[in-house]
């Protein structure tokens, strides 16, 4: 794998880091600013606000714009957003700077994917994806811990004062090591939302919408689960957060080299196997052993399937594979948030703790029915190598055209 792919892991991390460590601060946060822990959840939902707004606006407006310099300009947002983080003065403007901070995570993981894919052949884009995405998931395993240890001991806004220095370290590194993009072919807004006519990106899109709120439907009250259902202490839950992250490590390595070989076959086998893993909490959610290899396997099947559908969003929006990469990113963030809420209801209703893990399995089920109905449209209405060549010719004509009319 090319060392540029570093650079990108580095990115991955410090963005993983700010994404996820907020959750871990919400109550030392909340007391600084002086507002209720339901209140503070706003500097949550404001990121993941951000991510989505920001993910198709700013890939849009960077079209014409090399990639390697899109990225650098993400990375400098990013390091611009927590620092304000880091400095805000009062609950408004913390809710302020975490949306600016949001702003670049989807368009970054866009373009960093199209980038990563660039780099290798394409037998090996997968495990090209997967490598900047194991930024992410190594962020659970260190960054958060780390952050959160570091936020209660010394002030919370010295974590976002070291999530600046990763993000400058990032930045500094694709300075540095990733190589020179080619300048973007000229096509206009209008062909590149062309590719979002077809159903399969939608799909796509409904894949993860589904089959990613399965895993954040229980990751959201995973600390409460073990705490008073399985009993493990506040402090050995943070060692189980640890073993979640591992297992995302695992699962994005080992989803990488499948989606090399077939990404809807990896669609196929880890949905299922994660509502397995989910319905799993059912028999051991009582049993500290078998809760912490359950929590490690929800890890590995709930993050297996990223960089299929990485790659799947790749070949089928092809005309835009930076918008339509990003946008599966705010797609994510739709699928954190309604697997948080569908989650919170069965508790709220009464049903316990361990109710969202069996939502999930549902989730999933229903994120599979929308890979099987992808996989038989592609059996359905195959599509022939020269009949791509052919429609990019009808692209490229289009463009010609329209560049000579100007």
């Amino acid at each position: 794998m090319p060392i540029a792919l570093f650079a990108l892991a580095v990115a991955a991390f410090g963005i993983g880091t700010t994404e996820f460590v907020m959750m871990g601060l919400l109550p030392n946060v909340g007391d600084a600013m002086n507002v209720s822990t339901s209140a503070a959840g706003g500097y949550i939902s404001l990121y993941a606000l951000g991510v989505v707004i920001g993910a198709p606006l700013l890939t849009m407006s960077g079209m014409r714009v090399r990639r390697k310099t899109m990225l650098l300009s993400m990375m400098g947002l990013f390091v611009v957003g927590n620092m304000l983080t880091a400095l805000a003065p009062t609950h408004e403007t913390l809710l302020g700077a975490r949306f600016i901070a949001g702003l670049p995570h989807g368009t970054f993981f866009g373009i960093g994917a199209v980038v990563a894919a660039s780099l290798v052949s394409n037998d090996k884009r997968g495990r090209a994806i997967s490598m900047m995405f194991v930024g992410l998931t190594v962020a659970n395993i260190v960054g958060v811990p780390v952050g959160t240890l570091l936020g209660q001991t010394m002030g919370w806004r010295w974590t976002f004062v070291l999530v600046s220095a990763i993000g400058l370290v990032a930045l500094l590194a694709v300075a540095a090591l990733v190589p020179r993009q080619p300048k973007p072919t000229e096509v206009s807004l209008r062909t590149e939302l062309t590719a979002f006519k077809r159903p399969q990106v939608w799909l796509a899109f409904a894949v993860v919408v589904f089959g990613f709120a399965a895993t954040f439907s229980f990751y959201s009250y995973i600390q409460p689960l073990l705490i008073e259902v399985t009993g493990y202490t506040e402090t050995a839950t943070t060692l189980l957060l640890a073993l979640f992250g591992i297992g995302m490590t695992v699962g994005t390595i080992l989803g990488g080299r499948l989606a090399d070989r077939s990404p809807m076959r990896t669609l196929y086998v880890f949905l299922p196997a994660l509502a397995v893993a989910l319905t799993g909490f059912l028999f051991t959610a009582n049993s500290m052993a078998l809760a912490a290899v359950n929590v490690f396997l929800v890890g590995v099947c709930g993050f297996a399937a990223i960089p299929s559908i990485q790659a799947r969003i790749l070949d089928q929006a092809k005309e835009a594979p930076a918008l339509g990469s990003a946008s599966i990113q705010s797609t994510f963030n739709i699928a954190n948030s309604l697997g948080a809420y569908l989650g919170g209801l069965v508790i709220a209703g009464g049903f316990g703790l361990v109710a969202p893990s069996w939502v999930g399995a549902l989730l999933a089920m229903v994120g599979l029915g929308f890979a099987v109905l992808s996989g038989w449209l592609d059996h359905r209405a195959p599509v022939s190598s020269e009949v791509v060549a052919s429609h990019r010719r009808e692209i490229d004509a289009e463009v010609t055209t329209s560049t000579h009319t100007r």
